[in-house]
């Protein structure tokens, strides 16, 4: 049973992975020491192979004869070790039969996982899963417009909420991620890049700032020098800011107060989910 691959580059990382287990107990520390077995015929070298305690691997062993129909492993009387231990027609059949299933059931992982890749709105899902990245705040949302200018770019992208934002990268920043409109892209911003206005001033206009993230206060954190002011976004985004405890205080923030999160374009961190175009 085999699967061709549409695209070998996206499989190399396996989103679904599973286990493949016969009655509970066949898995694959069993069959491995099984094989060992067959290999050494001994049980306590099969035990080291197969990174088992001696005594571990005789439980193991055990239990397996027990509740199969015939037995699978048998040992000749020799040495304190277990010499002269072999498998039997019954355990040569299972591992066949292992290997077989084995070979099945990674055919039928990788076919799910080409699914997966097929699906964009999985795939992008799955993604962000796997983002890890130092910066307090990951946004994700889609390229709606590029501005390409001499030396800069400015990108303008979409949030869930209809929200945008403004990142200013270099143009060449803009050709190796190969940007482009409808794109996915993720914006990293770190929380002490972020200011904060409070109720009494969201109709405050004399910042240069061009991202301007209005929401509701859900969450402040104080460590007694510094607060995290965690603004949930009408989506149900959050955006953290991590301002003084002091300057927390004069704008009487708390859970339910207005509170805009305000940051530079090019404070931005952009980050392309897929190459998708050209700048």
């Amino acid at each position: 049973m085999s699967t061709p691959e549409k695209n070998p580059k996206a499989l190399e990382l396996p989103w679904l992975e599973g286990e493949l287990r016969l009655a509970g107990i066949l898995d694959r520390r069993m069959i491995s020491l099984l094989r060992a077995i067959e290999q050494s015929g001994s049980i306590n070298q099969a035990a080291k192979q197969a990174g088992l305690s001696y005594k571990g691997a005789w439980q193991m062993i055990e239990r397996a004869n027990n509740l199969a129909p015939k037995v699978l492993v048998a040992t000749a009387t020799g040495g304190s070790k277990g010499g002269g231990t072999k498998l039997t027609a019954a355990g040569l059949s299972l591992l066949k039969l292992f290997a077989r299933l084995e070979d099945q059931h990674r055919a039928l992982l990788q076919q799910l996982n080409q699914s997966l890749i097929d699906d964009p709105d999985v795939m992008l899902l799955l993604k962000r899963q796997v983002i890890k990245t130092s910066a307090g705040n990951q946004l994700f949302g889609t390229i709606a417009k590029i501005n390409s200018g001499a030396v800069n770019v400015e990108v303008f992208v979409s949030l869930k909420g209809g929200e945008q934002v403004v990142a200013s990268v270099p143009l060449a920043t803009c050709v190796n991620l190969q940007l482009k409109v409808g794109g996915d892209a993720v914006l990293l911003v770190n929380a002490p890049d972020i200011l904060v206005l409070g109720d009494d001033d969201l109709g405050f206009h004399g910042l240069s700032a061009r991202n301007r993230l209005a929401g509701r206060v859900i969450r402040i954190h104080f460590d007694g020098v510094d607060s995290e002011v965690i603004i949930q976004l009408p989506s149900g985004e959050t955006i953290a800011a991590t301002i003084t405890q002091i300057s927390a205080e004069a704008l009487t923030l708390k859970p339910g107060a207005n509170a805009t999160a305000v940051f530079k374009s090019n404070a931005v961190i952009l980050a392309a989910l897929v190459p998708t175009g050209d700048c």
